[in-house]
């Protein structure tokens, strides 16, 4: 797989538009597949934002080798340039990477979420999605997500992002749509290395294509 980073332009009036509309957002990255993504692949992305800087990092995986290229075409300003990036840093950056997991081990995870349930009116899990807004909902929705993906939940902390929006566009009908957006950061553990792998390539949750369910791993602390 390959992991993009791109440090994304706060002053950018796309970016700006992006932020807010995660419909656009997902444009601007397929752009880099220039249509080659097949129907079993999935793309998944993230943004964060650093809490001092407020710059946003978009954060991209996919199984293809993306081309970043359009965005660095004259009188685009969608990136961080010059004297605006950290010394010795590329922008945007892409590198290959092959996942190694072992049973047992200890990974602090980060996890942009749109945690639901399906119900029908009558409250039966199935039907319609609904967004969890309770806390202890959120985190039993984790620990379950966790635990099916491979991997037991050891700890987790919750930041509640509010909604993600966007406006859809169907048969020249416009549908501005909300999702719940939650941000997870933790601590779990193998158990299941193959299927732990295959779950983070193809996301966690609902909303994968719309910067949710991207599963990022790193050494504990």
């Amino acid at each position: 797989m390959y992991i993009s980073r791109l440090i994304l332009n706060p002053r950018s009036r796309q970016v700006r538009s992006e932020l807010a509309d995660v419909y656009e957002m997902h444009r601007t990255v397929m752009k880099a597949f220039a249509g080659h993504v097949t129907n079993d692949e999935r793309v998944l992305f993230r943004v964060d934002i650093h809490p001092r800087s407020e710059i946003p990092t978009l954060l991209v995986q996919s199984r293809l080798e993306p081309d970043w290229g359009f965005l660095l075409d004259a009188g685009k300003n969608y990136l961080l340039t010059g004297d605006n990036l950290p010394l010795d840093v590329d922008n945007p950056a892409i590198k290959p990477f092959d996942l190694v997991l072992q049973p047992g081990q200890v990974l602090s995870f980060r996890l942009r979420a749109n945690p639901t349930v399906k119900k029908d009116r009558e409250g039966q899990k199935q039907g319609r999605r609904v967004g969890l807004v309770r806390e202890e909902d959120q985190l039993a929705w984790l620990q379950r997500k966790i635990e099916s993906a491979g991997a037991a939940l050891l700890s987790a902390n919750i930041l509640n992002d509010g909604k993600a929006g966007g406006k859809l566009f169907r048969e020249q009908e416009k549908h501005k749509l909300s999702f719940i957006s939650v941000q997870f950061d933790g601590v779990l553990q193998v158990k299941d290395p193959d299927l732990l792998v295959k779950s983070i390539g193809t996301g966690l949750g609902s909303g994968k294509g719309l910067g949710f369910g991207l599963l990022s791993l790193a050494k504990s602390r």
